[in-house]
C-alpha cells in the first residue's frame, strides 16, 4: 500500500472541487481533460470520466480537480470520489502515462529574497518544492534530502529551511551575500529544472515518525485532544501568523500553553530562528495579538529556535 490520503477541498467555483494528496501526483506538469479521448494518457482521468457526472478532470502537483456536470450536487458524490481516487492511488494506479517532459528538463524559475534575517536568504520557485515544510541543521539530519545533501557540501551553508515553494538557507559569516547568492540561485534552478528530487519519500516518513516519537516522548496530545485555549491558540497562529512568518522565510509551531502563568511557547524555524528581529516580533506581533483575541488568558510568548 502507498499511504495515500485526499482531503476534500471545496473551491470558489461551486461545480468545481478539489482532492488534495498527501504527496506529489505529478511532479512538474499540470494538465486538464475535458473528455475520455483527451484523457488518453492518464488512466486515472478515463477512470473519473466513467462517472457520469464528470466534466472536466485537472491534474497538478498534488490535486486532482474536477468539474462536474449539474446532474449531482458535490455533496452527495464527493466523498465516493475522494474514497475512489484514494483506492485507485494506494493500489499502484498510473496518474500519467507518458514522460512529462521529453527532454527532462521542465521549465524553472527561481527568484531571491532578503529576509529579516540577514543571516538567511529565501530562494523561491514557480512550483511546489514540498508538502510539508521541513528543518535540517546538518548534512546527517539532510540524508533522505538530495536537493539539502547538495547544498550543504557549499562551505557557507550554515542550515536550511524547506517550505511549500522556497528554500531558506542561513549562511556562515566566511561568505556575503552579494558573493554567493547567484550561484545558488543557480544551482538551486538547475538542480530543479533537471527534475531532481528534494525530498525522498523516507524523508516524509521520517519526519512523521520523528514527530509522533516526540509528541510521545514528551507526552504532548495531538490537536484534538488539546485543551481549547491551546486549539485556540493553534488556529489563530495558522490563520494570522504563518502566512506572514512563511513570506519572511520561516515557521512557527506551536510547542505549549501553560494556563497557570498565561504562558504561550512556540517554535521558530527557517529565517525566523535565531532572526535579531525575531523577539521583537514577538512582542510587538504575536504576543499583542494573542492578548487581544484570547482576552486574561495569554499574557506571554516564548520563543524556542528550531
Amino acid at each position: 500500500m502507498k499511504d495515500f490520503n485526499i482531503n476534500i477541498v471545496p473551491t470558489t467555483t461551486p461545480a468545481i472541487v478539489k482532492f488534495e494528496a498527501n504527496k506529489f501526483l505529478t511532479r512538474h506538469e499540470n494538465y486538464e481533460f475535458k473528455n475520455i479521448d483527451e484523457a488518453a494518457k492518464s488512466p486515472l482521468a478515463k477512470q473519473l470520466f466513467y462517472l457520469p457526472f464528470v466534466k472536466t478532470v485537472y491534474i497538478a502537483q498534488n490535486f486532482i480537480a474536477i468539474e462536474k456536470y449539474d446532474i449531482v450536487d458535490w455533496p452527495e458524490v464527493q466523498e465516493e470520489v475522494a474514497e475512489q481516487i484514494k483506492s485507485y492511488l494506494n493500489k499502484g494506479g498510473v496518474v500519467i502515462t507518458e514522460s512529462e517532459n521529453k527532454s527532462g528538463k521542465v521549465p524553472v524559475t527561481v527568484y531571491a529574497e532578503s529576509t529579516p534575517n540577514p543571516a538567511v536568504m529565501k530562494f523561491v520557485a514557480n512550483k511546489k518544492l514540498v508538502l510539508k515544510s521541513a528543518e535540517f541543521k546538518n548534512i546527517d539530519e539532510a540524508k533522505n534530502a538530495p536537493l539539502v545533501q547538495k547544498l550543504f557540501h557549499f562551505p557557507f551553508v550554515k542550515e536550511v529551511f524547506i517550505d511549500e515553494n522556497y528554500v531558506s538557507i542561513q549562511k556562515y559569516d566566511m561568505a556575503g551575500w552579494e558573493e554567493i547568492t547567484l550561484e545558488l540561485r543557480e544551482f538551486i534552478r538547475n538542480y530543479l529544472q533537471e527534475g531532481n528530487e528534494v525530498l525522498n519519500e523516507e524523508a516524509v516518513k521520517t519526519s512523521n515518525s520523528n514527530e509522533a516519537a516526540k509528541a510521545n516522548q514528551e507526552n504532548k496530545p495531538d490537536f484534538e485532544h488539546l485543551d481549547d485555549t491551546s486549539q485556540q491558540i493553534v488556529a489563530i497562529l495558522d490563520e494570522y501568523i504563518k502566512p506572514a512568518v512563511a513570506s519572511d522565510g520561516g515557521n512557527i509551531l506551536f510547542e505549549s500553553y501553560n494556563a497557570d502563568n498565561k504562558t504561550v511557547k512556540v517554535i521558530l524555524q527557517g529565517a525566523c530562528s535565531g532572526c535579531p528581529s525575531s523577539t521583537l516580533t514577538l512582542k510587538n506581533g504575536i504576543e499583542t495579538m494573542l492578548r487581544d483575541m484570547l482576552r486574561d488568558k495569554v499574557e506571554y510568548v516564548e520563543a524556542i529556535n528550531g
